[in-house]
C-alpha cells in the first residue's frame, strides 16, 4: 500500500529560508541588541543560508537529467531548513540565556526535524527498513560532531564559554545523536519516501 501524499508547496520551506535570512540580517546590522553580540551573526549570515540551500542544490543536481522529473520534496527541504530557523529564532527571543533547558531541547529536536528530512530524501531505497535507522542516525552523529566542531572554530576557542565548552559538546553530540536515532525510527517507519511529504 503507498502511503498517502501530503503535499507542501514552494512557497514554505521558501518563507522558512525568508524568516531565518530575516531575523540574521537584524542581527548583523541592527546596532545595540545585546543578546546577539558575540554569537557569530556575521559568519551565520552567509553560512546558514547557504547549508539551507544544500539540500535542494543537490536534489536539482541528482534529477536534472530525470525524465520526467520528479516533484521536489519539499516537506523535506522544509524539515531541513526549520532547524535553522529554530536556532536564529531562539537567539531573537533570547531563549538561549532566559531558559536553562533551552539549548538542550534544541539540539535534541533541531537534529530529529533535519535527520527526518535528509531521511526522506536518502533512505527511499535504503533496504532492509532496519538499515534507514543505522543510516539516518549515522549521518545525524557526523552532522552533530560537524556542528560542535564548527561552533568551537567560530565563538568558543576564543571566547567567554570555552571553561563549559568540552561537557556542553559532549552533552550536545548526544542529544543531537538521540534526536537523529529518533528521526531514523520515524523515517524507517513511515516509509523513508520523500514523496509522502512533498
Amino acid at each position: 500500500m503507498t502511503p498517502p501524499t501530503t503535499r507542501v508547496r514552494a512557497w514554505v520551506p521558501a518563507l522558512v529560508l525568508l524568516l531565518t535570512v530575516g531575523q540574521l540580517a537584524v542581527a548583523e546590522w541592527v546596532p545595540g541588541i545585546d543578546r546577539f553580540a558575540d554569537k557569530a551573526f556575521r559568519a551565520r549570515l552567509l553560512a546558514y543560508p547557504l547549508l539551507m540551500l544544500v539540500a535542494p542544490a543537490i536534489w536539482w543536481l541528482a534529477t536534472r537529467r530525470r525524465d520526467p522529473r520528479p516533484a521536489p520534496p519539499y516537506g523535506a527541504f522544509t524539515l531541513i531548513m526549520l532547524p535553522f530557523l529554530v536556532d536564529v529564532t531562539g537567539n531573537s527571543l533570547d531563549l538561549y540565556d532566559s531558559l536553562v533547558w533551552w539549548d538542550d531541547v534544541n539540539h535534541f529536536v533541531n537534529w530529529f526535524l533535519l535527520l527526518a528530512g535528509v531521511g526522506l530524501l536518502v533512505a527511499g531505497p535504503v533496504r532492509p527498513r532496519w538499515a534507514v535507522v543505522l543510516v539516518v542516525c549515522g549521518l545525524g552523529a557526523i552532522l552533530a560532531i560537524g556542528w560542535e566542531v564548527g561552533e568551537w572554530w567560530t565563538f568558543i576557542r576564543h571566547g567567554t564559554e570555552i571553561d563549559t565548552a568540552y561537557e556542553d559538546t559532549l552533552g550536545d553530540e548526544v542529544l543531537g545523536t538521540l534526536g537523529a536515532l529518533c528521526a531514523g525510527l520515524a523515517v524507517a517507519v513511515g516509509g523513508g519516501r520523500s514523496d509522502t511529504v512533498r
